[in-house]
């Protein structure tokens, strides 16, 4: 029988227990003798990460007496449970629930047609709105230069310009390049139409097929692709079909979260 050995450690000179605390996401800690504070994203396999307020992230071993909070020693633990996934809107942002539409800004976001405006909402219409950006389309760029002068953009409102088919030599890309000034911003896509944005897999079809130059492109895509040649309700097919940012190319992707971040830009 092993013998009881009391401590006999002064009391005085005995380590003072701490409290223990879930590192929750969001759980926002100091981390001892390093003077590094930031907020919880991860913790798993005896580490925690933390992300200070300048967005940069470090792993820390889960030491006992290892964390300030409020100024007080503690210990943080792994969650009893992983917290759920944060709710996601269509284009992939965490969702806020409840929240409110913004008063609109003064800047905007034209697009080309009703398809394109259609498409944006599907996907961005939660960030627009949270944002205060409102997309109105043009039925064409062919009097872009009137209509940016009309709209008489600045610091305060910026316009931001989605294209079709903005590739090198085209109409659309002369069109482009006369618009000079700081505060509008024009990017485009390199599909004949919005349509093409639409990643093929979403719509159960190997590829978009190619119509012959001098046919209306939708008309031919509907006769292709053995639809009725109903060029709306072939477009509330489509539209039907997008759920998510994942349905969409990244070239459109790209172009839309640099137009929104453009007319947000403080």
């Amino acid at each position: 029988m092993r013998e009881y050995s009391p401590d006999l450690t002064p009391q005085w000179k005995r380590a003072k227990a701490v409290p223990e605390v879930p590192a929750d996401p969001g759980l926002v800690v100091e981390v001892a003798g390093t003077g590094f504070c930031g907020a919880v994203v991860a913790c798993e396999a005896g580490t925690v990460t933390l992300e200070d307020r300048f967005g940069k992230r470090r792993v820390f071993p889960l030491e006992p007496r290892g964390f300030l909070l409020e100024g007080a020693v503690v210990t943080l633990t792994r969650p009893s449970r992983a917290p759920a996934a944060p709710a996601r809107t269509a284009s992939g942002s965490v969702a806020v629930p409840g929240a409110r539409a913004r008063v609109a800004r003064a800047g905007r976001i034209y697009v080309e047609g009703r398809h394109d405006a259609e498409l944006v909402e599907r996907v961005w219409g939660d960030d627009l709105r949270i944002e205060g950006v409102v997309v109105e389309y043009l039925e064409g760029i062919d009097d872009l230069a009137a209509v940016v002068a009309e709209f008489a953009p600045g610091p305060d409102a910026r316009l931001g310009v989605l294209v079709d088919h903005l590739v090198p030599g085209s109409k659309e890309s002369r069109i482009a390049a006369s618009v000079t000034s700081p505060d509008v911003l024009v990017v485009g896509h390199p599909y004949v139409d919005v349509w093409q944005a639409v990643k093929p897999s979403a719509l159960g079809i190997a590829a978009w097929p190619r119509v012959p130059r001098g046919q209306d492109w939708k008309t031919g895509v509907c006769r292709a692709l053995g639809w009725p040649e109903h060029t709306g309700a072939a477009w509330q097919h489509i539209l039907s079909r997008v759920t998510s940012y994942r349905d969409l190319e990244p070239t459109l992707l790209g172009r839309v979260e640099e137009l929104i971040d453009f007319v947000t830009a403080p």
